[in-house]
């Protein structure tokens, strides 16, 4: 090991601060285990310009301002969050896992993978900007109350995004779907679906977006046509972040998402997961719940382990700590 990497060894290693790992890292906190969490700041939920479905929060809550809370919350139980990137983990003989982090490894008993999923985005001029304006986004779960009677425009390349613009066809009649010039592969039952429905499809590529002020001017087509919309939403599906867990043989679902039990382990004994990274709803409330349920496990199976919490000296049954 080289002499620069600090050795750190902890009841449990959390991998992500985004809402579930920081929902964990409270609860572990407030179990009294001892708890590192590593975090490369790349959370989902801090593109979230404004939230209305997050229960609690009636007026909504910007993304960047739940981690916010969320991270003072943990702070005041003593966690403590490494900037970083765990490039590696494995499981060891003892039933450790070793994390490798660029500055550091950290030994943990127990860990929990919160680490999320990135969202595959069009190539457009100006998108990081028109993503933290709320005018393109993701997840019409979220937040498909708020394009009620608007303009919409649905991007996507394969027959999944049917499903979304059916969902989306809940909140809007003036609805369009662009196939970002492929050919989507649409059955004859799949376009009577979208004709039934009202929906416009445009297979013409799209090399520009342009907004003004805090709304979308109109998408540009390669033929030279403009389209207004109101919003965006971008159904190009995401890439989860789960080579950690699969790099040990867990289990999961051909799009990589982890398969979990009712206690949010994964198959391979003393992983955990929770969030978007898992097989299930990607949701800020689910994510509390699924992180809550981690923890909650964690925390027993250690003391099932004999690793008892809190100042109570050496480990139980481990006279080496």
């Amino acid at each position: 090991m080289s002499e620069e990497l600090e050795l750190e060894t902890v009841d449990c290693l959390v991998i992500g601060a985004g809402v579930a790992g920081l929902t964990a890292a409270i609860y572990l906190a407030r179990f009294r285990r001892s708890i590192t969490v590593v975090d490369a700041g790349q959370s989902r939920a801090s593109l979230i310009p404004l939230s209305h479905n997050c229960p609690g929060y009636p007026d909504g809550i910007a993304g960047p301002d739940l981690l916010a809370r969320l991270r003072e919350q943990a702070s005041r139980y003593g966690v403590s969050i490494v900037a970083g990137t765990v490039q590696n983990l494995s499981l060891h003989e003892d039933r450790t896992f070793l994390a490798l982090t660029e500055s550091t490894h950290i030994r943990a008993r127990k860990v929990l993978l919160a680490t999320g999923v990135i969202d595959v985005e069009p190539a457009f001029p100006g998108l990081d900007d028109a993503v933290h304006r709320g005018l393109v986004r993701h997840c019409p779960i979220c937040d498909g109350y708020e394009v009620i009677g608007k303009k919409v425009a649905v991007i996507a390349q394969d027959t999944e995004a049917l499903k979304e613009a059916l969902f989306i066809r809940t909140y809007t009649a003036d609805l369009t779907l662009f196939t970002l010039g492929h050919s989507v592969a649409f059955s004859e039952e799949d376009r009577q679906k979208l004709t039934t429905a009202g929906i416009t499809v445009i297979e013409d590529g799209i090399p520009a977006l342009r907004m003004e002020g805090d709304s979308i001017a109109a998408l540009q087509t390669r033929s030279g046509k403009e389209y207004e919309f109101d919003t965006i939403y971008s159904a190009l599906g995401d890439t989860v972040r789960s080579e950690l867990a699969l790099s040990l043989g867990a289990a999961h679902a051909p799009d990589g998402t982890l398969i979990v039990d009712q206690h949010m382990a994964t198959s391979v004994a003393g992983l955990y997961a929770a969030g978007d990274v898992v097989h299930s709803l990607d949701q800020i409330a689910v994510a509390f719940g699924e992180a809550a349920t981690a923890a909650t496990a964690m925390h027993d199976c250690l003391n099932a382990e004999g690793w008892v919490a809190g100042d109570r000296g050496l480990r139980a049954g481990n006279p080496e700590n």
